[in-house]
């Protein structure tokens, strides 16, 4: 069999550990140059497959790819575009099977969210919808936990490590200075429609920290969270609150939206935590403090959880080991063999059951008042959380790759207007 190259390609927002993937499906294809000639990579995603703006990692070294493991970001570039259906914009489907034949390109690797599996999903059909044979199989990424059927995502243990350490560190913070000035902090964390990064939070409750957590997935009850806001700093002199970006009213508006929607469609949010702020200072006069973790809790690589670098790497290593054996149109997922000891294998998930499909917090994941999480959950979040994998530091900072990113000589003669 002639030995076909690959396409891989980043989307949605980057995470920690994202490039350890990367790293896993380039360093497996470099394995099997008898069935993967080369990995080409999209600069900016699918854009740069639709453009035909794609990066020869091939040029890169061994050392340069390994490298990756440790980095953050997306090595390559990142996107928010979805593809409409077939029916709705043909003409994106026949540029990109134009693209795939003039560099003869037979596997594609898309890393990235819910999204993402959508835009993999329609990819896997172009064989049966228009003759192109393709192998598209779904590398999964995503800081919010909320891809179905795995029982993880990558990129979440990172962000769950980082907000779980901030909470406790800003909360001894507040503590110190509680008796002469600031009562309350607040810390805003992503999660547009699911709590799971908001939770990481509630880790710090075993340290003492009086905590209230406001999910997406429990309706914002003003007077019943001043009410325990007031209980807590009555009784510890402070009060930490850990708001997910998603947190909602009871009619629905999100308490951060802009009146803004990104590229995908949603609502562009950011701004709960100075709006609980001000609430309780106007309804019960605290002084406070807030943050937004914001890119932060993302890029945060110094701090990656151990277990969440060997999940990343594995999802990317077993994407192009499915795609060798033959496989189309699925997602390598993380399944929990054991709880004590921790212990977890790859399996798989047909993109039909993953594409616009969304994992929320179980209800018996938070705790009966709706503030906090419970036992259930805490056994759920601490191993993925466990290890430490620092990068390599030189001169006091963290050393990254960046990578030439060679560009590949384009063919076509015609290029293409997203």
């Amino acid at each position: 069999m002639t030995a076909k190259n690959a396409f891989y390609a980043q989307s949605g927002g980057v995470t920690a550990v994202i490039n350890a993937s990367a790293c896993g499906v380039i360093e497996t294809a470099r394995r099997h140059p008898d069935q993967i000639a080369k990995v080409y990579a999209g600069r900016h995603g699918i854009i740069g497959a639709l453009t035909e703006d794609l990066i020869d990692t091939s040029q890169e070294s061994d050392a340069a790819i390994a490298a990756l493991r440790h980095t953050p970001s997306g090595a390559f570039g990142s996107c928010r575009y979805k593809l409409k259906s077939l029916e709705a914009n043909r003409r994106e489907y026949e540029r990109l099977i134009e693209v795939f034949k003039a560099h003869d390109i037979g596997y594609f690797f898309y890393n990235g969210g819910g999204d993402s599996a959508d835009t993999c999903y329609k990819v896997s059909q172009l064989s049966e919808a228009m003759g192109f044979p393709i192998q598209a199989i779904h590398v999964p990424k995503t800081v919010d936990n909320d891809l179905p059927i795995t029982d993880n995502c990558p990129g979440f243990g990172s962000v769950a490590k980082y907000i779980a350490t901030s909470t406790l560190e800003a909360s001894f913070d507040v503590r110190s200075m509680a008796k002469t000035s600031t009562k309350l902090f607040v810390l805003e964390v992503m999660g547009r429609h699911a709590g799971w990064i908001a939770a990481a939070g509630g880790l710090v409750e075993d340290h003492g920290i009086p905590v209230v957590i406001l999910f997406p997935e429990i309706e914002f009850d003003q007077q019943r969270f001043l009410a325990r806001v007031k209980e807590l700093v009555e009784r510890h002199d402070y009060c930490t609150v850990v708001v997910s970006e998603g947190a909602k009213h009871p009619d629905g508006r999100f308490l951060a939206e802009q009146g803004t929607r990104d590229a995908f469609g949603h609502a562009q949010l950011g701004g709960a935590a100075p709006v609980v702020a001000n609430l309780v200072k106007e309804a019960l006069g605290y002084k406070f403090h807030w943050a937004v973790a914001d890119y932060l809790q993302r890029a945060a690589r110094h701090l990656a959880s151990r277990t969440d670098v060997e999940q990343a790497y594995a999802v990317g290593r077993a994407a192009v080991e499915f795609a060798l054996a033959g496989h189309n149109a699925i997602m390598p997922t993380i399944r929990r063999v054991s709880q004590q000891p921790y212990a977890w294998e790859i399996g798989e998930a047909p993109l039909a059951e993953v594409a616009n499909v969304e994992k929320f917090m179980p209800r018996d994941f938070i705790s009966a008042d709706g503030f906090g999480i419970t036992s259930v959950c805490k056994d759920y979040l601490l191993p993925l959380i466990q290890g430490e994998d620092f990068p390599p530091f030189e001169n006091g900072l963290p050393k990254y790759v960046t990578l030439e990113n060679a560009p590949v000589p384009k063919k076509l003669d015609t290029p293409f207007e997203l």
